[in-house]
């Protein structure tokens, strides 16, 4: 079998996080009733004029300053002319010969190091609305809220070779989307949605295969599982002689396969042209360095920072960063007890962890990050073990509250008198005789059974630095 190289460009749509749909004054609100947030300009009633929604074209120039493209001055609206029965005009307002922005690009992080992927370009456009199938009505039905919500479609370049490259870079660009609070970066809802086209072709040809377009992925272990079987199916057919053809896949997250659902479009079968009821879109400099200076502090310079700034390891940096919540919850937990490491630790494990086993985001978390420091130095100061303080954690995480006081109320401080640790070493080496002449005639891992045994007695609560002290006092 020949050895293949996958190619990957996509094609994600975001939806941009303004109060109004973009070329009239309906809510963009997720959730509303069918139909609820609709007015004569997007259900497409005939004579209805669509007016530009300014903030949409500040959110689409932001973004393309954050991945380095060049800002068209000036840009046109198009008419994309299709028929299907969520789009009640007949046709979507897109750009297509003059897009807003060009020639971008991102950096992903993978096994091999750095990689540059390039976007090609950053175009807006209006949303359609949303078919909906009963089975039980035997009838389908229109919902239009979603129709006329503002998105930038942004297209990368062939750039990526293999779905964990891909994945990266969805994630990449989705973070970047979320510090700039441009998108809510939500998957499931639709708001952050993708379309990959996957090719393959014999390792050091230079002309592409024929590609394959992929759709209706929610999560990004979905478009990897896709990519990886697209991949599979292409070769497969390469190798039984036969052709790819280009179309239109779906994704069947059931069954862990792609379903041809028709053949692929290309630009011409649109029938482009400008919009004539919109004038073109002109950007002035002022207004553009304007924005730029408003730009917060990206994913990948923030990364750099922790590296650099807060000593801390690129592992961790790069965990930290990858949620903008999770970072500013780092840092507002560092600014009440300056320990990068350890405040790193505690996020990465700890809170990381409560929040995949619950299920929930941080925002659901009731320990403030502020109560978060507190409860490392207290572990820090020798009042709680780790043990204990990871339990309080726990308990805490749903409630809120002092962490101190908690530990206090509960009686759970760490004992570290001496005299009361001494009996209960003397305790346990009275009860286990066997295991001390073991560990006299040089078997020295028994520490840890003893320390255990000790910690066992005093209910988790005994300094364990002490316990160990005192056991090689008393062993020597």
């Amino acid at each position: 079998m020949l050895d293949y190289e996958v190619v990957i460009g996509l094609e994600v749509h975001a939806q941009l996080r303004t109060k109004s749909k973009i070329f009239c004054s309906c809510s963009t609100q997720f959730g509303a009733g069918p139909n609820e947030n609709t007015c004569p300009v997007c259900t497409g009633m005939p004579g209805m004029l669509p007016v530009l929604n300014a903030r949409a074209v500040e959110y689409a120039v932001k973004m393309a300053l954050a991945v380095d493209c060049t800002v068209n001055r000036r840009s046109l609206f198009a008419r994309k002319n299709y028929f299907y029965p969520d789009l009640p005009m007949g046709y979507q307002i897109s750009q297509f010969e003059l897009p807003v922005a060009e020639h971008g690009h991102i950096v992903i992080h993978t096994d091999k190091g750095e990689k540059r992927i390039g976007i090609t370009r950053i175009h807006m456009e209006n949303d359609a609305g949303k078919n909906i199938h009963s089975a039980t009505d035997n009838a389908s039905y229109v919902d239009l809220n979603r129709a006329g919500v503002p998105l930038i479609e942004i297209v990368s370049e062939p750039d990526m070779r293999s779905a964990e490259e891909a994945v990266a870079y969805l994630k990449s660009l989705r973070a970047i989307l979320v510090y700039l609070g441009i998108c809510d970066g939500n998957l499931e809802e639709g708001s952050f949605r993708c379309d990959a086209n996957v090719s393959i072709r014999p390792r050091g040809q230079a002309e592409f295969g024929t590609r394959a377009e992929l759709k209706n992925m929610n999560s990004f272990r979905n478009i990897q599982r896709a990519i990886e079987y697209e991949v599979e199916r292409q070769i497969d057919l390469v190798e039984d002689g036969e052709k790819v053809v280009q179309e239109t896949r779906l994704f069947d997250a059931a069954k862990g396969v792609t379903r041809s659902m028709r053949g692929k479009e290309e630009a011409h079968d649109y029938r482009y042209f400008p919009d004539p009821d919109l004038l073109p879109l002109v950007i002035e400099e002022e207004q553009m360095e304007k924005w730029r200076a408003e730009l917060p502090e990206l994913p990948e310079a923030r990364c750099r920072r922790f590296q650099d700034g807060l000593g801390l390891p690129e592992y961790d940096a790069q965990v930290l960063t990858a949620e903008k919540e999770v970072a500013d919850y780092f840092e507002a937990a560092l600014a009440v007890y300056d320990e990068p490491k350890k405040i790193s630790n505690w996020v990465m494990g700890e809170v990381m962890r409560e929040l995949n086993d619950r299920g929930v985001t941080l925002a659901e978390c009731r320990l403030g990050p502020g109560d978060l420091a507190r409860l490392v130095k207290l572990v820090d100061d020798g009042l709680v073990s780790g043990t204990i303080a990871k339990n309080v954690f726990k308990e805490l995480f749903e409630t809120g509250g002092d962490p101190e006081a908690h530990v206090k109320d509960k009686g759970l401080a760490q004992i570290s008198d001496t005299s009361a640790l001494e009996g209960l070493v003397d305790e346990v080496l009275a009860e286990n005789p066997s295991e001390v002449e073991r560990f006299k005639g040089g078997d020295k891992k028994l520490t840890g059974f003893f320390v255990g045994q000790v910690m066992k007695k005093s209910k988790g609560k005994a300094n364990p630095g002490l316990v160990n002290q005192l056991l090689a006092k008393k062993l020597s």
